[in-house]
């Protein structure tokens, strides 16, 4: 807390996230959720958190060029005030469908859908890379675990823990409604990060994109520990986003939860955030490093394993949790690691091949869950459907376990 206190440029920053992250939390719900009301059919759900997540793929590499180039704090604005304009477009295409659940065609609603989502996922690109690069110009290296811890918790509160059961809420009163505040949300947002005063860095003149990108690349090809945390990040989340993308249909069809429940559900993943994020730099601090990500990647088969095995509302509750103490274990070593070993210089453009890696593979991860379920449905039926993605992450996170224990050095 000391930090937040004392630290007027770091609390508007810390403020700012918690804000942009509430937007997030809800719009974790309110996409999906509008998505089942237009179709039952799980590759067309898929798709859509595909275009979610395409631009981590697409765009993760141009965008740290950009945060290089560009004032990061202006680029956290316009992104914010990008997302404002995207989600008011959300609430004209609810307006346009003529009732839920339609009754027709879904195809053109769901790929109109997919363009929204594609464009607040480029928009979140941008915003994303340039606040994380710009926190090591905020705080003192020696504060850099806890920062990192209170803006993971922080993002969990208010983006699993507030926001989604908010969503659920606004969505059972109105179709629009979650929209709406997640418009207001960026908004303030947008102003919050105005008002932070960034120091400025030397100004680089610009350069054509793939030689920044050359550079970049030539410096973590020499980090074989940075190279294998991306790859490692890229495997883990598309594993995590298979399984995410179908829980929106494991909560209704097999747990038998609506708008609000699914929600209140998503809290006890957040509470594993809170408690991860709190926990965490004392971990680190005790046990260290190299421990600690070992200790994370011990932690990731066990929710998948139990959500296979179950219909309990709780234990997938509980599962979450877990999920989230050990994904906010790794992030709060890996990203620390990164930023006090990556030259400012060349913090955006590694950042963004970084996140190429380890982001990218989502909107696969994402396609993968819908495809698996239609796949196997006709053989094993909806519900053993429903639950195969969960059975293929426990197998995935376990190799994954195998692979850093033998791999990694921090």
């Amino acid at each position: 807390m000391t930090l937040l206190v004392s630290n007027r440029p770091y609390r508007l920053l810390f403020s700012a996230t918690a804000i942009s992250n509430l937007g997030d939390g809800i719009s974790a719900l309110a996409f999906p959720w509008l998505a089942t009301l237009i179709t039952r059919d799980p590759a067309l759900i898929a798709l859509v958190a595909f275009a979610t997540r395409l631009p981590w793929l697409l765009l993760s590499i141009p965008a740290g060029v950009i945060v290089d180039r560009r004032d990061r704090r202006m680029l956290m604005v316009q992104a914010d005030v990008f997302r404002l304009l995207l989600t008011a477009g959300v609430i004209a295409l609810i307006f346009s469908i003529p009732g839920f659940p339609l009754d027709g065609d879904p195809l053109s609603y769901i790929l109109a859908l997919c363009g929204l989502a594609f464009l607040l996922g480029a928009a979140e690109v941008v915003r994303d890379n340039a606040a994380q690069t710009v926190l090591p110009s905020l705080v003192a290296e020696r504060d850099l675990e806890v920062a990192n811890g209170q803006m993971w918790s922080v993002e969990q509160v208010m983006g699993s823990f507030v926001g989604p059961p908010l969503a659920g809420v606004l969505i059972a009163l109105a179709v629009p409604a979650p929209f709406a505040l997640d418009a207001v949300t960026f908004g303030i947002a947008a102003w919050l990060v105005w008002c932070i005063a960034i120091p400025r860095r030397a100004v680089r003149p610009a350069r054509r994109i793939w030689p920044e990108v050359v550079e970049g690349w030539s410096w973590m090809r020499t980090q074989p520990t940075i190279f294998r945390l991306a790859i490692m990040l890229g495997l883990i989340n598309a594993i995590s986003t298979m399984a995410v993308t179908m829980l929106i249909l494991f909560s209704q069809e097999i747990m038998g939860l609506d708008a609000v429940g699914h929600g209140i559900l998503l809290t006890a993943g957040a509470a594993g955030g809170v408690v991860g994020g709190i926990v965490g730099p004392k971990v680190v601090a005790r046990i260290g490093a190299q421990s600690s990500v070992l200790l994370a990647l011990c932690l990731m088969p066990l929710p998948f394993l139990i959500i296979a095995m179950t219909a309990s509302p709780a234990l997938v509750g509980l599962a979450l949790f877990v999920e989230m103490i050990a994904a906010l274990l790794w992030n709060i070593v890996t990203v620390s690691y990164r930023q006090r070993l990556i030259p400012d210089a060349l913090l955006g453009r590694v950042n963004a091949l970084y996140r190429f890696f380890g982001w990218g593979m989502m909107p696969i991860g994402a396609l993968a869950g819908g495809w698996i379920v239609s796949l196997v449905q006709p053989e094993l039926g909806r519900d053993l459907a429903l639950r195969a993605p969960y059975i293929v992450g426990a197998v995935g996170s376990g190799m994954m376990l195998i692979y850093g224990w033998k791999k990694l050095r921090l």
